[in-house]
Order: C-alpha cells, then sequence, then structure tokens
C-alpha cells in the first residue's frame, strides 16, 4: 500500500439539479486511519463519499485521492446471474490457472495470472474470514442472500487491496453473524477509511469521528462513545453560554431602560429651566445642545451593547443543537399486566419457519426476535399482522395491533403527513391530528409536507405517528428493523417515543444496543423454530 495515502476536498462544492445545496466551499482531508462520518439525515454523508469515489461530480472545487479506491455503497446491487468469482473479479486469472494446471502453456494464460499465482487462495480465504466459507466460487450470485450478497462485494473490494476504503451503512442489511465478520474485517484493516453507519458497534470501532454538520465537519478524537462524551460537554457548555448570554441580555436591556429614565429626566428638568427663564437664554442653550449630545450618545452606547448581547445570545443558541425528543403520552395503548396480547399456536409460516406447540405474549412485555436473515422474522410479523396467511395452526391477537414494515409502505407519498394520519383516524378533527402530530416533532406547514418529499428519519416519524396515533390505539405494536437508515439523532427520538409506549412491543432487529436501550423483557430466537433465548447467547 502506499506510505502517502489520503483524501484531500478542497473548496468542494455540490447541489442537487433542483439548485439544492449540499456543500458550499467544503475542505476536509482524511488521512490514514479508520474514521466515522456522522451527521443528520441529510446532512449529505453519502453524497460527500460518492464524490471522493467518482461516482458524482463536483460543481466546483477538488477531490484527490493518493491511492487505489474501494467504495461499498449503500444499497449494493449485483446481477444475480454472475458467477461468485465474477462478482469478484477473478474469474479470467482463475480460468487462466485451471488452463495452465491442464497443461495449456499459451502465453496469454501467464499474462492473464501475471504475479497473482495463489488468487483462488485468496479469494477463499478472504471470503472464510467474512463468513463465506461456504460458499463456492462457481455458484451464482443468486443463490446468495441479501446480506451474504453485501459481504460478497466487500471480498470483492478487500482482495483489490485498495488504499482507500469507503462504506456506506455497511451493516444495514446483514444480521448479527455477518455483522461480527464484518467488524473484524475493519479492525483490521491498515489504510484509510470512511465509514457512514449508524450502527454504534461499528462506530465503536473506528481511530476519529468527522461531523458533518451545515456543510463543516468537526473532528473528534476517538470512537462513538468518545465522541458523545465530548459531545455532551460541548453541549453543557453551549447551556451554560446561553444562560449567561440572556442574563447579560436582560441587564444590557435594564440598563437601557435605567439610561432612558435618567434622560427623561434631564429633559424634563432642562426643560422646567427654560419654562422658568432661571438661567441666562446663552447658557441654557447650551446646557440643552449638551444633553441632547449627552443623551445621543448614550443611546448609541447602550443600543450597541444591546445588539452585541443580542449577538453572543444568537451564537450561543447556534452552537446548542436542537435534540428535541418525541413525546407519546397515549394512555388508551396501556396493556395491564398479566392480560393475554398475542397467542400463536402450532404456527407453520409460508416459508418454512414454524412455532412448535403455543406460545403466548402477556401485558406489555417487550419482546426482541432475533435470527439470521432469512430465517422468517419479517414472515413472522406479517403472519401475526394478518397479511400473510399461515400454512398451519393459528396467530391470533386479543389487542388492536399495527404493523410497521421495513419499506414504511404504510404512508401515501401523494398525502401530506396530516392526512396520512388522518387515513388511520378518520374519526379525529384536523386541530387533534395536529396537536398530536406536534409530540412527533411534525409542527405548522411540516405537517402540510408530502410524505413522498420527507428525509428519512423523517418519513420514518411520520409513518412511526400515523400507527400509534391511529383508531383504536395500537396496545400491540409490531417494528421491522426499525433503525436501519434511520441517524443517531432519530433512533434517540425512536428510543424515546418507545419508553413512553405503554403497550406491548415486538421488535425484529439485529441492532444489540438498540434493543438493550428499549428495555426488552424477553428474546425469541427464530432459527427454524421459534425458541426463547438470553441475550448474552445473542452477542
Amino acid at each position: 500500500m502506499s506510505t502517502t495515502m489520503s483524501i484531500t476536498c478542497t473548496s468542494l462544492s455540490f447541489a442537487w439539479r433542483d439548485g439544492t445545496p449540499v456543500f458550499e466551499d467544503l475542505d476536509v482531508a482524511f488521512g490514514p486511519g479508520r474514521t466515522g462520518l456522522v451527521g443528520v439525515n441529510g446532512s449529505g454523508k453519502s453524497t460527500l463519499l460518492k464524490l471522493i469515489a467518482g461516482e458524482l461530480t463536483p460543481a466546483d472545487g477538488l477531490v484527490r485521492v493518493a491511492g487505489e479506491v474501494g467504495y461499498l455503497p449503500q444499497n449494493v446491487t449485483l446481477d444475480t446471474r454472475l458467477r461468485v468469482d465474477e462478482a469478484l473479479a477473478i474469474a479470467a486469472r482463475r480460468a487462466a490457472l485451471h488452463a495452465i494446471e491442464a497443461g495449456d502453456v499459451a502465453e496469454e494464460h501467464f499474462e492473464t495470472v501475471g504475479d497473482d499465482w495463489d488468487v483462488e487462495e485468496r479469494a477463499l480465504a478472504t471470503l472464510g474470514e467474512l463468513g463465506l466459507g461456504h460458499i463456492e466460487l462457481d455458484r451464482t450470485v443468486g443463490e446468495l442472500s441479501g446480506g451474504e450478497s453485501v459481504l460478497l462485494r466487500l471480498a470483492a473490494l478487500l482482495l483489490r487491496r485498495p488504499d482507500v476504503l469507503l462504506l456506506d451503512e455497511p451493516t444495514n442489511n446483514l444480521d448479527l453473524y455477518a455483522r461480527r465478520r464484518l467488524y473484524a474485517a475493519v479492525s483490521s484493516w491498515s489504510g484509510v477509511m470512511v465509514v457512514v453507519s449508524h450502527d454504534r458497534e461499528l462506530l465503536d470501532l473506528v481511530d476519529q469521528i468527522a461531523d458533518l454538520r451545515a456543510g463543516e465537519v468537526t473532528w473528534y478524537g476517538g470512537n462513538f462513545s468518545a465522541y458523545e462524551e465530548a459531545l455532551a460537554t460541548e453541549q453543557e457548555a453551549a447551556e451554560r453560554m446561553v444562560r449567561v448570554a440572556e442574563s447579560d441580555l436582560r441587564k444590557q436591556k435594564r440598563e437601557l431602560a435605567d439610561a432612558q429614565v435618567k434622560l427623561a429626566r434631564r429633559k424634563r428638568y432642562g426643560q422646567k429651566m427654560w419654562d422658568q427663564k432661571r438661567e441666562p437664554k446663552i447658557v441654557m442653550g447650551a446646557r440643552k445642545r449638551a444633553a441632547q449630545e449627552s443623551a445621543g450618545k448614550h443611546r448609541i452606547m447602550h443600543e450597541e451593547r444591546m445588539a452585541e448581547a443580542k449577538e453572543r445570545l444568537d451564537d450561543a443558541v447556534e452552537a446548542v443543537r436542537d435534540d428535541d425528543e418525541i413525546r407519546v403520552d397515549l394512555p388508551h395503548t396501556a396493556v395491564p399486566p398479566g392480560r393475554t396480547v398475542l397467542t400463536l399456536l402450532d404456527l407453520e409460516l409460508a416459508y418454512g419457519a414454524r412455532v412448535a406447540g403455543g406460545l403466548d405474549l402477556r401485558g406489555p412485555e417487550r419482546v426482541a426476535l432475533i435470527g439470521r436473515n432469512g430465517a422468517g422474522k419479517t414472515t413472522l410479523l406479517r403472519t401475526i399482522a394478518g397479511e400473510l396467511a399461515p400454512v398451519s395452526g393459528e396467530a391470533h391477537a386479543h389487542v388492536p395491533l399495527r404493523f410497521l414494515p421495513q419499506r414504511l409502505d404504510v404512508l401515501d407519498g401523494e398525502l401530506s403527513v396530516a392526512e396520512n394520519v388522518a387515513r388511520f383516524a378518520p374519526g379525529a378533527t384536523n386541530n387533534r391530528i395536529r396537536a398530536r402530530l406536534a409530540r412527533f416533532l411534525f409542527r405548522g406547514a411540516k405537517a402540510d409536507q408530502k410524505a413522498a418529499t420527507l428525509s428519512g428519519g423523517e418519513r420514518f416519524r411520520a409513518a412511526l405517528a400515523a400507527l400509534m396515533l391511529a383508531e383504536p390505539a395500537p396496545q400491540l405494536l409490531m417494528l421491522d428493523e426499525p433503525t436501519n437508515n434511520l441517524d443517531m439523532a432519530s433512533v434517540r427520538q425512536l428510543t424515546t417515543a418507545l419508553e413512553s409506549y405503554e403497550g406491548a412491543l415486538i421488535v425484529a432487529s439485529h441492532d444489540l444496543p438498540f434493543l438493550e436501550s428499549i428495555g426488552i423483557t424477553r428474546w425469541l430466537l427464530l432459527d427454524g423454530e421459534l425458541r426463547e433465548t438470553e441475550p448474552e447467547e445473542v452477542g
């Protein structure tokens, strides 16, 4: 690898076709080591990776990369007809090697192989390190799961031995087992790496955090946990500065008011002296001019101090991050302890998974549904929701339930946020809907925004609002991979919302820190059959 490998962006500007600016004169550089690139949804993280990778062209400025770039996009798409060795870009060298081994000594075979005589062994070793050792090089991509396709794409990048590796939400579609393999690959990386992710465990493996906010990057040494601690300290200091600035502004207002009272008294006194003509006219005229001049100076001085105090307050307020929380106060969602919420009986699902015997969910239990990709978690949730019919057995909910799928397709993109909620609560007045939407951070004109124009985090909040504000109120809420594509702020908002939800909860997720943060009381593992497990076994 190159010893001078780096990424340098100078005066980088980029805007979307409709003119919406993403970056204006951005300067940022990434050197050796692992960097976590964080920021709220829509801040431009994925766009920056695409600009570095050459997938997008900047409107102005330069991107310089010293070394070869490997880029893993957020949505990995591979031709399902490709063989695994073709997806790994080693098919030609592998075929040439096999031809030479079979006795064909044509010159073109040796040219194709070059110095890469162990390419097949390296490929198998890389697949093995990523947990894909069971995949043969002659299999087709169409036989692999979505998570395996992501790891296969990563394997192809690692085989190229790039100097710079760009990863955009690499764990989004990976189950717990696949995530562990990716974590190991990230931990052993020795070149330049920039990773965009909302996965706390992954971000705790990086060496530094680059926080992209309002078109600028702020650097923090250490991993994500260290970044959160530093940010909390910064926020405490920023909030103190707001209190100091507010106090100073109040003081300046009082001093201006006091000065105005004193000047008014002087003016009344001067007028009284003029009216009574107690002093010579020339003396009184000079005194009046001096008083006016003094009053003008005082007014200007205090107004300047007021303006400065306001400016300090504005700067202090700007330094405090808007960390609004979703507030859920839905008493009708409460479920008494011991009440049976859901019954599963000898259930066989459409794609082979089973719930042997019976399983009951009681009271306000919080259930984590875990298992490998393809194990049938989504199928089980859709069966409970009544969207899929079971092959045999029963799934019976005893309370009103709502299901939030990964695709968030409960929303109609052509309707506003308020109109979407109204579809689920037809008896609610417009004022009531808007008052409740404000608790989900959709205030004023935001409630009139079309669902199709919302960012990922906003779309999730709107979908969650539509289900939680539905009538009748859901006493069983089921979420399928809710943290996929959410930034850290949105995950915190979701956690806060679920903390105050008093109904029963089933969450299918591979995000262990998130599951632990929402107070899971019961862990169910789906691996052919559904069974109880312990969190220690999951990790």
